[in-house]
């Protein structure tokens, strides 16, 4: 697949940041991976993010997010050594943006913490939506729950600020490890994806709004 990173000397790349969330081979939602990886390959991002026909909304989303978890997940595994307590104090998308972390559950008033410290609160959090089978399933015919839209939405905008910042304040260092194609690709992925679907509010996008019209003009 497209995503998959090269293991070059020196490149720490193959490290990712939480475990990889697998989907069960053999699976309806194997399937759906290997579709979407397949559309992928030809280029065509509106084309590839687009509900292949016949197939359930609920499932294809779900299917693309935890793909999504594992792509940020390995793309914040390879900066972690440069995003640190003392670099990152706070989570932060650029000098307007700063983000304070609650879930509901554990945390139920924002605390402001250290960017690592608030992707791991967040990573956590996400994996263990994914792997909470009644919101997740991965039988088949096991239904959604009528809710799973609406954490699926909570899920990708909680995940876009780890992808904004990385390129507010680690863009150095991805270019650096030679990563930015891998970061922009994607980035463009995941935009496309919740931009067809509409899953992810306009206002919550403003901090990277000039790439993400940069990445999505030349598509249209």
């Amino acid at each position: 697949p497209q995503y998959v990173f090269r293991n070059r000397p020196g490149n720490r790349s193959s490290k990712t940041f939480k475990p990889k969330k697998n989907i069960p081979e053999g699976s309806h939602q194997y399937e759906l991976l290997k579709h979407a990886e397949a559309t992928l390959g030809s280029g065509n991002l509106r084309m590839a993010v687009m509900l292949p026909e016949g197939e359930d909304l609920n499932e294809w989303v779900a299917v693309n997010t935890v793909d999504f978890f594992n792509q940020i997940n390995m793309l914040y595994g390879t900066i972690t050594d440069f995003c640190t307590e003392e670099s990152c104090p706070v989570m932060s998308a650029g000098p307007k943006y700063e983000y304070h972390w609650a879930d509901g559950t554990n945390i139920k008033k924002p605390i402001k913490c250290s960017a690592p410290k608030y992707i791991d609160y967040l990573m956590t959090w996400v994996q263990d939506q994914l792997d909470d089978e009644t919101l997740f399933p991965s039988k088949i015919g096991v239904p959604f729950k009528r809710n799973f839209m609406s954490v699926a939405k909570t899920i990708l905008k909680r995940l876009f600020r780890v992808y904004a910042h990385i390129y507010h304040q680690h863009f150095d260092s991805v270019m650096q490890l030679q990563e930015e194609a891998h970061l922009n690709t994607s980035f463009k992925h995941f935009i496309f994806f919740v931009q067809e679907f509409n899953l992810i509010d306009r206002k919550e996008l403003v901090p990277l709004q000039e790439l993400i019209e940069k990445l999505t003009t030349k598509d249209r």
